[in-house]
Parts: structure tokens; C-alpha cells; sequence
């Protein structure tokens, strides 16, 4: 019985770090901090995102660029989470506004599938990740 207990308590705070790493990928999103974003990433990591080819962890930091007068807001809606041992994923609802530094703003939503990893020290990385945004208003 308390096996089951211990068990039931330790994927509760997976989850809740679950969580906790994607607060912190946001809020380094919105910040532009590169390097906290490629702390959460897997060596390995895969990206898979419309009209592009998976890629990893060396293009994903090439090709990032800091937002240069411009503000990015993104609200998270996650769905589902389900942890396995080290291994979990996560169903999410991304929403993300992008302001230019003219004051012009564009949403892009969709859905996001995120397959992760437990560290020995007990923290979470991200392993692969299918982003499903798209331009609000336009479809596949």
C-alpha cells in the first residue's frame, strides 16, 4: 500500500515539474534567453514543426533569433500529461501573439506533442517535440 502511495505522490510532482519546465520555456521564450530554451533540450532533440523537415538542437539555436523590438505572449493550455518511469508526454494548446516593433501583432495556435525525459538529478528535458502552430485564420 505505500509503494503504491510513494508511487502516486512522486508522479505528482512529475507533473508539477512538468509544468514547472514549460513555465520556464515560456517565460525564456517571451525573454529571448537562448540559453536557459537550450538547457531544457536533449543533445538529441527532434523538432518537428509544418513545412520543414525535423531538425534538431544546433539548427534550433542557429536559426533562433532574439526578439529585436518585438514582444512575443504565449498562453499554454496543457491537456494531458502522462508519465511512464523516466519517459512522459504532454498534450498541449499553444497560443503564441507576436507584436512587431510597430505595434502590428499576429496569433499563431495550434497543438503541441511533447515526448520527455527524466534527468538523474530528477529534472525533465524535452526529447522530441511535434508543434502543430499555424497563422490563426489559415489551415493545412
Amino acid at each position: 500500500m505505500q509503494t503504491k502511495q510513494a508511487k502516486a505522490t512522486d508522479t505528482g510532482s512529475d507533473e508539477e515539474a512538468i509544468r514547472g519546465l514549460v513555465d520556464k520555456w515560456l517565460i525564456a521564450s517571451e525573454k529571448g534567453d537562448l540559453p536557459t530554451m537550450l538547457n531544457l533540450l536533449a543533445d538529441d532533440v527532434i523538432f518537428m514543426v509544418p513545412n520543414k523537415e525535423p531538425f534538431g538542437k544546433e539548427e534550433f539555436s542557429q536559426s533562433y533569433e532574439e526578439p529585436k523590438g518585438a514582444k512575443m505572449k504565449t498562453e499554454s493550455d496543457i491537456r494531458e500529461i502522462k508519465i511512464i518511469g523516466d519517459w512522459a508526454w504532454m498534450r498541449n494548446f499553444l497560443r503564441v501573439t507576436f507584436t512587431d516593433a510597430n505595434g502590428e501583432s499576429s496569433k499563431h495556435s495550434g497543438y503541441v506533442l511533447t515526448i520527455l525525459n527524466k534527468r538523474p538529478d530528477g529534472s525533465w528535458m524535452i526529447e522530441r517535440d511535434a508543434n502543430l502552430l499555424i497563422p490563426e485564420g489559415s489551415s493545412f
